[in-house]
């Protein structure tokens, strides 16, 4: 049987349309950026990053896709104001796909209409594409895009074994942070409701 914790999506939980409602929104947005550009910046040479988890958590939360979308995407280009860049254009839009895409999986954890259900499962699953499509796009563009490689299929082989690596912890960290940054959010939007309950009361 599949564990799961059920939890209100802030647009129920502080009440849709009103002021406070948006207020929570708001602060939830700022508190997954503020983990995204933290969480890169903290160590990234070991691709342990919490980017996947905001991505798949902003998915869930938040109705409008462009704002859960700008969560990860506002994340990448701050954090990029101190790491080192990509090179090209071409190569910043692919990892900014890569790092966006995410967002539609959090839509794999919701249930029913305003409700959130977080799987173990599904959370997992949700991180360790990511972390896949994440390796499998951004190096095969880093092959097709710069001279390092030979463009053929031994060399696409090469870059791919090359960046094995770099891939080596980034789906145990996506895992991690995943589940983690959900079960934060249950709690605190949990929390938030009881309060509101026991103010009502």
């Amino acid at each position: 049987m599949q564990h799961a914790t059920t939890m209100t999506a802030p647009r129920e939980a502080a009440g849709t349309g009103s002021g406070s409602g948006f207020a929570v929104q708001a602060c939830l947005w700022g508190v997954l950026v503020a983990l995204g550009v933290c969480g890169r910046l903290w160590q990234p040479g070991w691709n342990v990053t919490p980017m996947a988890g905001v991505a798949i958590a902003a998915g869930a939360v938040f109705p409008n896709p462009l704002v859960a979308a700008s969560v990860p995407l506002v994340s990448l280009a701050v954090g990029n104001l101190v790491l080192p860049g990509y090179g090209s254009l071409a190569m910043a839009a692919v990892v900014y796909a890569a790092t966006a895409w995410p967002v539609l999986l959090g839509r794999l954890v919701m249930l029913g209409e305003g409700r959130m259900s977080f799987r173990w499962g599904a959370a997992a699953g949700s991180a360790l594409a990511s972390s896949l499509v994440f390796f499998l796009t951004t190096n095969l563009a880093h092959w097709w895009l710069t001279q390092d490689y030979p463009h053929t299929a031994a060399g696409l082989v090469a870059c791919y074994a090359a960046a094995l690596p770099f891939y080596r912890w980034m789906p145990v960290g996506d895992v991690a942070w995943t589940i983690g940054i959900l079960t934060g959010l249950a709690a605190a939007i949990a929390a938030l409701r009881a309060s509101r309950n026991s103010v009502a009361a």
